[in-house]
């Protein structure tokens, strides 16, 4: 009896010691298959991560392309200055334009004085029209050592403007440079093609060029079939040299057409109103601007809206600016009023 009572005390002993190490390695499993889930997740997650921002990358373009924080704040830094500086280039027009003079200027120092051209006149031709520009030659603008003598004298630029043929250096082109040689009388667009549905962007183009080019009061926009005086020209914008922004010309509105087939049909009839009138605005036989408004559109070519024709264009542009309109019934060619200054040829 006291054998058989010692083995059943020993027993649970012997069966403990036995399930100890059982325990063990399945709490090891266990732990290890733990791990390996884990692990498996982060790495599941990081690939879910790494493709979202591919994703996101893809569909808003930006990628490699994205620029930090810092980048952008420059970008907006350097159009907040650009604006900046387009605003003081045309208040210091206009300053200049009411009598400012700075303590040194490029026309005026101790060794040299330079008269400021009075007005730069721009004859709007093109390829097909030299009988027109003989005819101007002939009439009223001088050539040779006269031309010269013209702007020394009495401050008037004359040029006529064309832009390129389509096919650059064909025959069109050729012609006008030939004629350019032995006239010197062209200013030449090389960066507008010539055709008569362009002529807006054209008038646009040699607004912005006599701007940069010639440091002129005014700047005046004639067809190459209409006939100037230019001495009463002179005479009438002296008396304008007051006004810092002023647009000259044969003030007139008009019917706006919506059929295609019309001659004077207007692409963006629906912008101008149930009424289908233009605003006012000048002939485009001829028409002048100051030297700030001519700047104006210098520096903000490139977002200026065109239309059908160039005298609404440049209409258009006048309307949001505060710009003197001056209704100058002797710039009113077709109808020959009296004193006129110019006529039809």
């Amino acid at each position: 009896m006291q054998i058989r009572d010692g083995l059943r005390r020993q027993a649970p002993s012997v069966t403990g010691a036995m399930r100890s190490p059982m325990s063990a390695m399945m709490l090891a499993m266990f732990a290890t298959m733990a791990s390996f889930y884990v692990a498996g997740r982060l790495w599941q997650d990081a690939q879910n991560r790494v493709y979202m921002i591919k994703e996101l990358d893809r569909r808003t373009g930006q990628g490699r392309s994205a620029i930090s924080v810092d980048d952008t704040l420059k970008v907006v830094s350097c159009r907040q200055q650009g604006k900046r500086l387009a605003s003081l280039e045309m208040e210091l027009a206009a300053a200049k334009h009411e009598g400012f003079v700075g303590k040194y200027t490029s026309e005026t120092n101790a060794t040299h004085s330079k008269k400021k051209p009075l007005v730069v006149i721009g004859i709007m031709t093109s390829f097909g029209r030299k009988n027109y520009r003989e005819a101007v030659r002939k009439s009223w603008l001088p050539t040779g050592s006269l031309l010269k003598k013209l702007e020394d004298e009495k401050g008037i630029v004359v040029r006529f403007i064309v832009g390129r043929s389509a096919n650059r250096g064909d025959r069109f082109d050729r012609e006008i440079d030939d004629e350019n040689k032995s006239t010197n009388d062209f200013v030449i667009l090389d960066d507008h093609i010539e055709s008569d549905e362009e002529l807006p962007k054209k008038t646009k183009r040699y607004f912005a060029n006599a701007a940069e080019t010639f440091d002129a009061e005014f700047y005046a926009k004639v067809n190459d079939d209409i006939y100037i005086n230019v001495d009463t020209l002179s005479a009438m914008l002296e008396t304008h040299w007051d006004k810092p922004r002023v647009y000259i010309g044969c003030m007139k509105s008009g019917e706006v057409f919506s059929e295609a087939t019309h001659k004077w049909y207007e692409p963006d009839w629906w912008k101008f109103g149930d009424g289908k009138s233009y605003f006012r605005h000048a002939s485009g036989e001829m028409f002048v601007v100051s030297r700030a408004v001519a700047q104006f559109i210098s520096i903000n070519r490139s977002v200026l809206r065109t239309y059908a024709h160039d005298d609404v264009s440049v209409g258009s542009w006048m309307i949001g600016l505060a710009v003197k309109h001056v209704n100058e019934a002797k710039l009113c060619c077709s109808s020959w009023p009296s004193g006129a200054m110019c006529s039809a040829l």
